[in-house]
C-alpha cells in the first residue's frame, strides 16, 4: 500500500469540503493510505507573495519541513498530496526558488530557524491527478468502474495554475491527464480550447463584472461543445464556475445550468460509491443521474 501525506490547505476544510470528501473516499476505495499533515498552516496563496515574498516562501516552506519531519524518517522523501491548485503552485514554486536562488533560501532558512525548523528539500509535492494517473494507473481505475460513464460528455477544466509553470506531469499548454481519466471511466472528454483559461480567481469578489465575464466565456463554450458537465481539480475554479451561473444568466441573458464537479466526485460515481461520501449533496447545480449501470452508461441532467 502506497502512503501519502495530505496537505488540505484552507479551501478543502471550507468551501472545497466536497473535494476532500470525494478524494479521501476514492483513495480509500483504491487502497491508498492518506495521512493529513499535522499542524499545517495556510500556504499564503498566490497573492501573499506580491506583498512579502520572503514571508510567503517561509509560510509555504514550513509545511514542507513539517512533511519531512512527519514522514521523512530513515532518509525517506515524503510525498505530499496537494489537491488545491493554488497550494500546489505555491509549494512547488517555493521548492523551485529555494533550490535556484541562494539568497531566497538563506532568508527563508533564517525565518525557519526561529521556530527550530530546518529545510532539507526532500518533500515531493504531488497533485492527486498526478498520483492517480502515474502511481495508481488508469488501467487500475478502469478495472474498478461499476457505473460506466458511457456516453457522458465531460468538459475537463484544469485552470491556469496546476500545470504551469512548475508542474512536470502534464503538458503546460494542452494538459490531458483529466481527459484520459474521463475516458478511462468510460466517458467522453469534450475537446474544448479553454481548459487552461483563467476562471478569474478572486475577481468574482473584487471586480465582479470582470469575474462574471471570464466565467461566462468558459461556461458558454462548454455548453456550445455539448458538455453535460464540467469537472475540475481546483476548489476556487469549481466555486466560480458553479456558484455564479444564476448571475451570469441574469446579467447576460444566458440559460446555463450545468453541473460543475470535482474529478474525484466523478470517479466516485463511476466506482459506485455513496453520493453522500462524495459531497454530491453540497453542489448547487446538482446532477440527476439516470441509467446507472455498467452496460447502459450514465446520463446526467442538471
Amino acid at each position: 500500500m502506497r502512503k501519502y501525506l495530505y496537505y488540505p490547505g484552507c479551501s478543502l476544510h471550507s468551501t472545497g469540503k466536497a473535494y476532500e470528501e470525494s478524494m479521501l473516499s476514492v483513495f480509500r476505495y483504491l487502497n491508498v493510505d492518506v495521512e493529513e499533515l499535522k499542524d499545517w498552516n495556510c500556504c499564503g496563496a498566490t497573492s501573499y507573495a506580491s506583498i512579502d515574498e520572503v514571508q510567503a516562501f517561509s509560510l509555504a516552506a514550513r509545511n514542507l519541513v513539517i512533511a519531512e519531519n512527519q514522514n521523512g524518517k530513515n532518509g525517506e522523501s515524503p510525498e505530499l498530496l496537494t489537491p488545491c491548485n493554488a497550494c500546489y503552485l505555491v509549494l512547488t514554486k517555493t521548492q523551485k526558488y529555494m533550490s535556484t536562488y541562494p539568497h531566497v533560501k538563506e532568508k527563508v532558512d533564517k525565518a525557519l530557524l526561529a521556530t527550530e525548523l530546518h529545510y532539507k528539500g526532500k518533500t515531493k509535492v504531488r497533485h492527486p491527478l498526478d498520483v492517480i494517473a502515474n502511481d495508481i494507473g488508469l488501467k487500475t481505475v478502469t478495472e474498478q468502474v461499476k457505473n460506466n460513464l458511457k456516453g457522458l460528455r465531460v468538459a475537463c477544466y484544469y485552470g491556469c495554475q496546476i500545470v504551469r509553470p512548475f508542474a512536470d506531469f502534464d503538458d503546460q499548454h494542452n494538459p490531458m491527464t483529466m481527459d484520459h481519466l474521463v475516458n478511462a471511466l468510460g466517458g467522453e472528454a469534450v475537446d474544448w480550447p479553454l481548459k487552461t483559461r483563467c476562471c478569474s480567481g478572486s475577481l468574482t469578489g473584487t471586480i465582479p463584472e470582470a469575474g462574471l465575464r471570464l466565467n461566462r466565456r468558459l461556461l458558454v463554450e462548454a455548453v456550445k461543445r455539448n458538455a453535460e458537465m464540467i469537472i475540475t481539480c481546483c476548489p476556487l475554479c469549481q466555486f466560480n464556475l458553479e456558484c455564479f451561473q444564476d448571475k451570469i444568466n441574469a446579467n447576460y441573458g444566458e440559460n446555463i445550468h450545468i453541473p460543475v464537479m470535482y474529478f474525484t466526485q466523478l470517479m466516485g460515481v463511476a466506482f459506485g460509491l455513496p453520493e453522500k461520501d462524495l459531497g454530491i449533496q453540497r453542489l448547487f447545480v446538482k446532477p440527476s443521474w439516470h441509467s446507472r449501470s455498467r452496460k447502459g452508461g450514465v446520463k446526467v441532467h442538471a
